[in-house]
């Protein structure tokens, strides 16, 4: 039986990319840094700051480091007001914690940025775990950030279930023992289903326990476990 629930951040409990894209191509002009669009993909794939940083930049002391990411931060913060909750989710995580499901947050971005916004959008009491990109050596697809939130909640990979928006977030559960389910309206779906997802949704509105499980056991392969105690099997 599922006893848990953790989420990514960005693109599963917040709608941010498009934020996050104005905020990087911003900063990395006035490095002097110019990309394209499809260059500014890269941030979207849940890889850390230091990360994003060396790709773009090559590398950097971690002086830089941490000076390039407060203005980045800058420039997020900047336009923080676009920021919306993903359709569904502040319903979903109600629900979640009417059933006991501990809930916890496994996301690549840093601390600060990260209780920031769970603290501004009125979501820091909802998690029971949130383990951010400042905790892990290695970034997604490395399973390190899955496997350290598993380790908080005191719960084994394989009750647990995560949501994701991206493939190597996808991998990086998968990689850890935890099955995945993958949220996305942007048309990655076939990208995360590739990525081992087992099912794929576009948010949550509408969305009970019971149709994730239905879902999950749907689409994914052999008989996964039900989610929660009031979930029945499928016939």
């Amino acid at each position: 039986m599922i006893q848990g629930i953790v989420l990514d951040m960005d693109g599963v409990l917040i709608d941010s990319h498009s934020v996050h894209r104005h905020a990087w191509c911003k900063f990395l002009e006035t490095v002097g840094k110019k990309v394209s669009n499809h260059d500014l993909d890269f941030i979207l794939e849940g890889r850390r700051r230091e990360e994003i940083l060396r790709h773009f930049l090559g590398e950097l002391p971690a002086s830089s480091i941490a000076e390039y990411g407060r203005l980045k931060d800058k420039f997020f913060e900047e336009n923080f007001g676009r920021i919306k909750l993903i359709p569904g989710v502040r319903r979903f995580l109600d629900m979640l914690e009417i059933l006991n499901l501990k809930t916890g947050i496994a996301t690549s971005a840093s601390s600060s940025r990260t209780f920031g916004t769970l603290h501004r959008l009125k979501l820091d009491k909802k998690f029971t775990t949130v383990v951010t990109g400042d905790d892990v050596l290695a970034g997604k697809p490395d399973p390190a950030v899955y496997r350290l939130a598993s380790e908080r909640m005191n719960i084994l990979p394989q009750k647990l279930l995560a949501l994701e928006d991206a493939p190597c977030g996808v991998e990086a559960a998968k990689s850890a023992g935890i099955r995945c389910v993958g949220v996305t309206h942007n048309g990655r779906a076939e990208a995360l289903r590739e990525a081992g997802a087992e099912c794929v949704i576009p948010d949550f509105v509408g969305l009970s326990v019971d149709k994730l499980n239905q879902l999950c056991n749907s689409k994914g392969a052999g008989a996964p476990e039900p989610l929660g105690r009031r979930i029945k099997a499928r016939p």
